[in-house]
């Protein structure tokens, strides 16, 4: 029979009632006793207390097999069996007073095994068919599984089932605890070792340090978090290689940042000069690796490796480096197979060329062995050959110099790491002003180096960037490779003396070809010839062996191509090169170069080297050429002259005087031929009066476009000046800089009284949005009316606003949000129209040049001066100017009397001012009638070319008494006034301007106006 079907027989609410009569009810109590409680005791058929006998048993047995049996469909088992059936299926039940076990075993046996305890032990139901024995088993379990519900239901039950989960649970805790304490388990091992590692690596590494400096007042290591600058890494060049094995390679850019590099490739080989930054990246990875917890780092400076024998396998990563912890059996191992570590292998370049073999067997075994995590390999640019590793996948990258905007950044974190930020800005001026410091500053190690120097003398580098030179070369040479604990490499061993001869012979040979590197063949040549002069040391090699020792070690010379050898910088080439020319007694050549900008440094770092007899002979022949650059130069001299003849100081000093500073802005611009030279030398705002100030920031402006950086630095020391003319050139001069740059520095600080900026590229529009609010402005070139609002970021603030050269400025409403404008001007604006628009506004001034549809003019009645220089509609000035203004100053200029002359122009009897010109047609004497018919005139200006060029219309002009004041602008000198001047018998003011570079003498016109005070103005 189906069992499904045996169990909706059985699946009565009668059957758990009968069941239940089996047991005892319950009493209060958990039922805690010392030994089990055996089912014995719980059932109702045993005991003294018993309620069931054995034929209760049995008849409850056969209402049990009678329910099944009377339940509609087919007969469980064969009529002739039922007594039988119901025999065994009570001595089942009854079986129950003999097991050994108590209800919460019972429970946690399950139905189905009690049923079989119940089976083996009650009698074999011998002679029954199967369906019968089918029959038996199944109620067997029903029966058993309604009782283990009976039992859960005690509250006995519930009471001890807790008493014994909290005594089975504490037991267990104490086995796992004890198991664990004598074996823990690896995993849990690796991480307790990890939350200690980690810190420690992050600890380690956060700092940087500058070997090799003798500071007494400087710091020699910074946090690394505050002071680390990010640096960026360049391909030079990408050759198709395949990634490594089984790694997606993402796609690559040319130029990244360096910390990213790893992001992009799994595998990187990095190269850079001495001081480039390696060790510190190398650091500020392992640091934020072991922060972040993303990878686990191992730091493996090579120099530190070969010193301790063969190089190591991972277990014997930490233990090879000096790490103090210890981590358990096989945790390398472990991380690196999981590919979770980051390998950072430092300075290739320090293990010797016999030995990079072995460690490129080394690195392809750990490579291969444990593939899927990151390694980044450091080495000095000349070290290994192209390629060294690409086979097994890596990219190859070098660090590229410091940028002026990283410099700066470095400066400022420096500053702020040392606590030192009072001399910040003054180093940064340094920096841009000084050519020859801020090309040594290209790196973090001399950026260091040199804000070291800079704080240790409380603001202030070195007298003579000699003592800068020195102790960077010291450092580069000898100190910072011994003070790292560099063990020697390979090559001979040279002294610094031995280096400097060499490099000095080097450097000489550059100068003199004009050049800035030479192949490897001429390298060789110079240093065989001078290998016989050289201490004992040097003869450990050939020219080539010592030259590739140079170029390895010495920090100063690089291999930019596979052939050609170069100084890590200028400065070094210049310094290292006049070094050697004072030495060999070569003063005359390098005076006869003194007119060649590029020997300006070799100069002065000669003066530097030479003795004070040596400095005079050099300074008095750049006098004599009577120059104002070589003048300059000589000034610049003095700086590295610390002992001179006075009477030599004194003349240069005298005779750069004369220069320095300019006072006019004609002597500012000679002084700026001299070029970037002159912004080192010149002063300020201090001790100088308006016109100098101005004509300082005049010679800065003008070199701004050859030398942005310390033209900048210079100017911005005027930003806080109260002059206008000196205020109006520093925002006038905006556009020779970097938009956001120069408004940061200059604009934003200058006092904005009366002084207007002009914004013509998208960058200086960018730029304006981030400054405090300008009055007054002009935007230049093609912005639409929109883009012009947008700019501004307080357009409530604008009271003066300029457009000009705007050709796709059209409707002029979106000008309306310009809620505080006073005064526009649309110069060369061809298509704008709508100025009916501007009616709300409290719009005083408008000057018109070139518009498309000058109609709206009419409605704009709060104008009090208006200037217009194109053709006016109609045949009438009240066709088209606004007649119900107060104007007091009109200009009509170029077309603009075509049409209308000067007819309607005595409606507006409240005008003082007149200026007309330059004019395309005669005035006639009807429109000189509507000026004199305006009581109110009191000046009258006029453009000469009227008197030059339209004779007659002077000659129409009648009497004006009441126009007391005249001006004349564009004059050649050559005109006739005498008709002019009997016209005018009021004047008591005559004002000449002559046209742009044309003069002329005042007094040849003074006898015309004799009651009249005759001036002459320049523009």
């Amino acid at each position: 029979m189906d069992p499904t079907v045996l169990g909706g027989k059985l699946a009565s609410g009668l059957v758990a009632p009968l069941l239940k009569k089996l047991f005892r009810p319950e009493g209060p109590g958990a039922g805690l006793v010392d030994k089990p409680v055996r089912l014995a005791a719980l059932v109702s058929f045993r005991g003294e207390k018993r309620t069931l006998t054995e034929a209760d048993v049995h008849k409850l047995a056969a209402r049990i097999v009678a329910q099944a049996v009377d339940s509609p469909g087919e007969p469980p088992f064969p009529a002739d069996e039922h007594i039988a059936v119901t025999d065994t299926l009570a001595r089942r039940l009854l079986a129950l007073g003999d097991l050994g076990m108590d209800d919460v075993q019972a429970v946690r046996l399950g139905h189905r095994e009690l049923a079989r305890e119940l089976h083996h032990s009650g009698p074999y139901p011998d002679g029954l068919s199967a369906d019968a024995c089918h029959f038996l088993d199944h109620a067997t379990e029903w029966a058993c599984l309604n009782i283990l519900e009976f039992f859960t239901r005690r509250s006995t039950f519930v009471a001890r089932t807790l008493v014994e989960q909290t005594r089975d649970q504490a037991e267990l805790i104490a086995k796992v605890d004890e198991l664990l304490t004598r074996a823990p388990r690896p995993d849990a091992r690796d991480a307790a070792f990890e939350r200690r590692y980690l810190p420690y690596v992050a600890e380690r590494h956060n700092h940087l340090t500058i070997y090799g400096i003798d500071l007494r007042d400087s710091p020699d290591r910074w946090p690394l978090e505050v002071a680390y600058l990010t640096l960026e890494a360049t391909a030079d060049q990408e050759p198709d290689r395949a990634g490594p094995p089984g790694e997606d390679q993402p796609a690559r850019t040319g130029r990244m940042p360096a910390d990213g590099t790893l992001e992009q490739d799994s595998r990187v080989l990095l190269r850079g000069d001495a001081g480039s930054g390696k060790t510190t990246l190398v650091q500020w990875l392992a640091v934020t690796a072991a922060r972040a917890g993303t990878h686990i780092p191992f730091v493996l400076p090579l120099r530190t490796l070969i010193r301790t024998g063969p190089l190591p396998a991972p277990a014997a990563f930490l233990s090879a480096v000096g790490c103090p912890l210890s981590p358990p059996d096989g945790w390398a191992e472990r991380v690196l197979a999981t590919r979770r570590a980051l390998v950072l292998v430092d300075g290739l370049d320090e293990v010797p060329a016999a030995d990079r073999h072995a460690t490129r067997d080394w690195l392809r075994a750990l490579i291969h062995a444990y593939p899927g995590n990151r390694w980044l390999l450091t080495t000095r640019p000349t070290a290994v050959r192209t390629e060294w590793l690409a086979q097994e996948g890596f990219r190859e990258l070098s660090l590229a110099p410091m940028g002026r905007a990283e410099v700066a950044t470095f400066v400022h974190r420096w500053h702020r790491a040392a606590r030192a930020p009072e001399y910040e800005q003054r180093l940064l001026d340094s920096l841009r002003t000084k050519r020859d410091l801020a090309r040594l500053a290209t790196n973090p190690l001399m950026c260091g180096l040199i804000c070291a120097l800079h704080r240790e003398r409380r603001g202030y580098l070195p007298t003579g960037r000699k003592e800068l030179y020195d102790a960077a070369l010291a450092m580069l040479l000898s100190r910072r490779d011994r003070e790292r604990g560099m063990g020697p490499v390979e090559g001979p061993e040279l002294g610094e003396a031995a280096r400097l001869e060499l490099l000095q012979r080097l450097a000489y040979a550059l100068v003199l070809s004009g050049r800035n590197e030479m192949t490897l063949e001429t390298a060789e040549r110079i240093v065989e010839r001078a290998l016989p002069v050289l201490a004992p040391e040097a003869h450990q090699g050939d020219a080539s062996t010592v030259l590739r020792a140079l170029l390895l070690r010495s920090g100063v010379l690089r291999r930019p191509a596979q052939d050609v050898m170069d100084f890590v910088h200028r400065t070094f080439q210049d310094y290292l090169g006049a070094r050697h020319a004072v030495e060999e007694g070569h003063l005359d050549v390098l005076i006869r170069h003194a007119d060649d900008t590029q020997w300006e440094d070799v100069i002065r770092m000669a003066v530097a080297h030479a003795r004070p007899h040596e400095r005079v002979l050099v300074l008095r022949e750049l006098l004599a050429r009577d120059t104002p650059r070589l003048t300059l130069l000589a000034l610049a001299c003095l700086e590295h002259a610390t002992a001179l003849d006075p009477a030599v100081r004194g003349e240069v000093e005298a005779r750069a005087a004369a220069l320095i500073p300019p006072r006019t802005t004609r002597a500012a611009r000679e002084l700026a031929e001299a070029g970037p030279l002159v912004l080192e030398l010149l002063p300020g705002p201090e001790d100088l009066t308006d016109e100098e100030a101005l004509g300082v920031v005049a010679t800065a402006s003008v070199v701004g476009s050859e030398e942005p950086g310390g033209a900048l630095a210079v100017l911005r020391r005027f930003r806080d000046h109260p002059d206008h003319g000196v205020r109006r050139q520093l925002a006038g001069t905006w556009h020779r800089f970097d938009a956001e740059e120069y408004a940061v520095e200059v604009l934003d600080h200058l006092d904005r009284s009366d002084l207007f900026v002009t914004c013509a590229s998208s960058a200086q529009l960018t730029a304006l949005g981030r400054m405090r609010p300008w009055p007054e402005l002009t935007f230049e070139g093609p912005h639409s009316a929109e883009d012009i609002v947008a700019a501004v970021p307080e357009p409530g603030a604008v009271t003066d606003l300029g457009i000009q050269l705007n050709q796709r400025l059209t409707d002029l409403g979106a000008l309306r949000r310009f809620t505080s404008l006073a005064r526009l001007t649309l110069f060369e604006c061809p298509y704008a129209t709508g100025l009916e628009h501007l009616r709300p506004l409290p719009l005083a001034e408008l000057v018109l040049h070139t518009a498309a549809d000058p109609a709206g003019l009419r409605s704009l009645s709060s104008l009090t001066l208006l200037s217009v220089a194109q053709e006016l509609p109609g045949a009438d000035l009240t066709d088209t100017l606004p007649t119900e203004a107060p104007l007091g100053y009109l200009f009509l200029g170029r077309h603009s009397t075509d049409a209308t002359g000067l007819r309607g122009l005595r409606h507006w009897d409240a005008l003082h001012t007149l200026s007309l010109g330059p004019l395309t047609t005669e005035l006639t004497a009807e429109d000189w009638r509507e000026v004199a018919a305006l009581l109110g005139l009191t000046s009258l200006y006029l453009n000469a070319s009227i008197i030059r060029d339209l004779p007659a219309s002077i000659g129409c002009m009648p009497e004006l008494p009441q126009v007391g004041t005249v001006r004349l602008s564009g004059m050649d000198g050559t005109e006739h006034l005498a008709a002019l001047a009997s016209r005018l018998p009021g004047l008591h003011s005559v004002i000449l301007g002559p046209l742009p570079g044309l003069s002329f003498p005042v007094s040849d016109f003074q006898p015309l106006f004799p009651g009249a005070d005759v001036t002459a103005v320049r523009r």
